[in-house]
């Protein structure tokens, strides 16, 4: 019986025949509601590529790839995602993530089509019709998010307990404040390219966050040697592309480099760092100057097994660091932590010794497999208006050195000073301090070309600057200084209305309509240094390939056209630390690669 029904069975359909169709032959029109999670949608202009929604996307539905007009740039990585909807779940998390805000949800979920590939496609770059759609899902605001906005507060001495000393201003984060900033970072790898240095950052700061900050030194030390110094002064230039500043605080990559090498006792580097027994190599190099550059060559070649001897003209090691940048700002502890180091590793440092006048270049040549330079900006520039032959007129690098050097500074009771960078900054909190330590008062201008935006000086700088009694007046460009009965009574100035042309050239421009007076009974220059090559004889002299400038021509590993001669650090890059390390260590490797050349 049950084979009879299973054979009439489907003849039972016909039945159907007449009556009218439920089907219909388009899908109903059902709009999605409004925050609905679909397709998605990427503003390629704001989006940095920093791949944070690649790295939170659980079902590797996300791959970051290159676009074709968007080119790799500080800040920038010149990729984009590219979903893959096989894969992708709609959970919106890329979304939640996403540190510049460009990545949203249309709320369009219906595509059919049969082509697999299609399904996989660069929002923003591959253009779709819900590109302009209004409605879908956004990063909700403003109490939703997955990491702080708000970096935290780093601890520092108030105005009033800070105006009259030179105790350290930064205090350093705790334990806990680390580990709560260090849980900011998305790890997305953005500041790596922007650091000169190209130091593991997401690496040290995901060792602090697990508290195991041995491994954040071992990172600290594969790309810089100088940790301590840099976790107190370095550029930073790094937080300025961080990817979490697009919506909020940049992380504070600098101060958290500090804690780490803040929380590892000295006497514990050698045994975290494995550099208890270095194999020597039998060869030797000589480095001239003590700067970050030179510093940084000597820890590297030591531990490639070279025999290094730094030649410092000054009592102590440390070059611009030491010399050039106030206590309150670099404690001399700080320093020595991290040259006692480098030290520790063989490197043996002559101070008092000038080479060009104790030893010669040539003697180093002839003693020594490579001679590396770090020797540094230590001359400062002059405005060279009438007046600056005064006595009373000085250079900021010279008063920062007699600082540094415990000499009686001739500080007036009004000064002025002229520049805008972080030098004149130094020099002006510096005598500040002086001025209120012996006057009681602080009565100091500070005036530059640039405008307050323009200022190269670092902004903090700035505004302690203004809290420590200093008055900075930017925009104004100095003309001569006053001089009545051999006594200086001021500066005259002229508005500056511009700095740069259009092609960013040094170029000022001034409206002599408008003029000012900044009186003062001593004036400081802090325009800029210059170097000092008085060391290089002029039979080397002459065999060096110099730019237009003036500096000397290196390839990428600081090699001159003396082969076994490499320089690197301010001589080649200008005034800044960070730099100055890195140079160090590709020259570093630049002279074994040489001396291994050699030795074939």
């Amino acid at each position: 019986m049950a084979r009879i029904k299973d054979i009439i069975s489907p003849f039972t359909a016909w039945k159907n025949v007449v009556k009218e169709p439920v089907t219909i032959k388009e899908p109903l029109k059902r709009e999605a509601a409004p925050r609905y999670r679909g397709f998605h949608k990427n503003d390629v202009d704001t989006c940095i590529g920093c791949g944070t929604c690649e790295s939170i996307c659980q079902n590797a539905a996300i791959d970051m790839v290159p676009v074709e007009g968007i080119e790799t740039r500080n800040g920038d990585s010149g990729l984009r995602p590219r979903i893959d909807y096989g894969r992708c779940c709609w959970c919106a998390l890329c979304v939640d993530v996403c540190t510049t805000g460009s990545l949203s949800m249309s709320n369009h979920f219906k595509w059919v089509d049969s082509d697999p590939d299609v399904f996989r496609f660069i929002p923003g770059v591959d253009k779709k019709e819900w590109d302009n759609e209004p409605n879908g899902y956004r990063k909700p605001s403003p109490n939703y998010e997955l990491y702080s906005k708000e970096r935290v507060h780093m601890p520092e001495l108030k105005p009033e307990e800070r105006d009259k000393s030179f105790i350290e201003i930064v205090r350093g984060y705790s334990k806990e404040q680390a580990m709560k900033e260090a849980d900011r970072c998305v790890e997305c790898g953005i500041c790596v390219a922007t650091c000169p240095a190209h130091m593991g950052i997401p690496e040290y700061i995901k060792a602090i966050r697990n508290d195991d900050l041995n491994e954040g030194l071992r990172i600290l030390y594969d790309t810089n040697p100088l940790p301590e110094v840099c976790g107190r002064i370095c550029t930073h230039k790094c937080e300025t592309v961080c990817s979490v500043g697009n919506q909020g605080d940049p992380l504070s990559i600098r101060w958290l480099k500090r804690y780490i090498a803040d929380q590892n006792p000295a006497e514990n580097y050698k045994k975290i760092l494995e550099t208890e027994n270095i194999t020597k190599n039998g060869k030797r190099i000589a480095i001239v100057g003590s700067g970050p550059a030179s510093l940084s060559a000597a820890h590297y070649l030591s531990l490639m097994g070279y025999d290094c001897t730094i030649y410092e003209k000054l009592p102590l090691p440390g070059g611009m660091m030491r010399y050039g940048i106030p206590e309150y700002r670099l404690p001399y502890d700080a320093l020595d932590k991290d040259i006692d180091y480098i030290k520790s590793l063989g490197v043996e440092i002559r101070c008092n010794v000038t080479v060009g006048k104790d030893i010669t270049l040539e003697e180093l040549h002839r003693q020594y497999d490579a001679v590396f330079a770090g020797t540094g900006l230590h001359v400062g520039r002059s405005t060279r208006i009438p007046g600056t032959d005064h006595p009373n007129v000085y250079q900021a690098v010279d008063l920062l050195r007699d600082v540094t050097m415990g000499k009686k500074i001739p500080a007036t009771e009004s000064i002025v000073v002229i520049g805008g960078g972080n030098v004149a900054m130094d020099i002006t909190r510096t005598l500040a301090r002086i001025q209120n330590q012996r006057y009681g008062k602080v009565n100091i201008i500070t005036t530059s070309l640039e405008s307050e935006e323009e200022m190269p000086a670092d902004r903090e700088e700035i505004v302690e600057a203004r809290e420590e009694g200093a008055t900075i007046i930017p925009g104004w460009g100095p003309v001569k200084i006053e001089i009545e009965n051999d006594t200086i009574k001021g500066l005259h100035v002229v508005k500056c209305v511009s700095v740069f042309d259009e092609n960013h050239r040094f170029s000022p421009k001034f409206d002599e309509s408008q003029t000012n007076f900044f009186a003062g009974e001593m004036v400081v220059e802090s325009i800029g240094q210059g170097m000092d090559l008085s060391y290089l004889p002029e039979s080397i002299k002459e065999n060096l390939k110099l730019d237009p400038r003036g500096r000397i021509l290196v390839n990428e590993y600081f090699q001159t056209s003396l082969e076994w001669f490499f320089v690197g650090g301010d001589i080649v890059q200008g005034p800044d630390v960070i730099h100055g390390i890195a140079n160090g260590h590709k020259a570093a490797i630049g002279i074994d690669k040489f001396l291994q050349g050699a030795s074939k």
